[in-house]
């Protein structure tokens, strides 16, 4: 699996942290890790919406297979996440959110609070929570006998999204010009995004975007 990590600007000064965290997890599992910042204070700012719209673009063009990202409490960078076409985001405090929310609902995006709450041994609940997002199939039902309902309301629901929400590539072309650029012109995303994205109409258009 390769999992895209994305901070919004007031953690950032936490993002080595969180990579640091999740890359050693990941590791573990056979996974990689794509750091698309931001980095520090210094870095062009990414706002929780543009995490929400950066997170759409990777999963509707498979630059990656998920997404961990998050803001202050969480919840700014989940509602960002979930109304863009693809983006199933959870809101992750502690491990047991992590379990279920892969085993429940088989996510591919998951927002964590990085600045409420985030005390003393944050560093330990990143890292339980990472292991229990990643350490093997999701999808598997909690409990396991609400196996069969839970599968057929998470296809439901991957059902209404295709109903409710616009196609990525519609979406990339209404949005304002301008902020779909100060989303994605940063090296990061031009380091990782061109070489993993396979949906050739998404990379195009970001490339005409950026001007390559």
């Amino acid at each position: 699996m390769k999992i895209a990590l994305i901070n919004e600007n007031s953690q950032a000064m936490k993002n080595e942290l969180i990579y640091n965290t999740l890359s050693t997890v990941a590791k573990k599992y056979g996974h990689t890790v794509d750091n698309y910042g931001m980095f520090d204070s210094e870095d062009k700012p990414l706002t929780y919406v543009q995490n929400g719209l950066l997170a759409g673009i990777l999963l509707n063009s498979k630059a990656c297979d998920f997404v961990v990202t998050g803001c202050g409490t969480g919840s700014g960078a989940m509602l960002a996440c979930n109304s863009f076409p693809k983006v199933l985001c959870g809101l992750i405090v502690d491990p047991s959110d992590a379990y279920m929310f892969g085993q429940i609902n088989d996510g591919n995006c998951a927002a964590f609070p990085f600045a409420k709450g985030f005390g003393w041994g944050a560093e330990l609940n990143l890292e339980y929570c990472f292991e229990k997002l990643f350490n093997g199939p999701r999808g598997q039902g909690y409990p396991k006998e609400r196996v069969i309902p839970e599968q057929r309301n998470k296809k439901i629901l991957d059902g209404v999204k295709e109903i409710t929400h616009t196609p990525m590539i519609e979406i990339l072309k209404k949005i304002d010009q301008q902020f779909l650029l100060e989303t994605i012109d940063r090296e990061s995303f031009k380091k990782y995004f061109f070489k993993n994205a396979e949906d050739g109409e998404i990379k195009e258009y970001c490339k005409k975007i950026l001007g390559l």
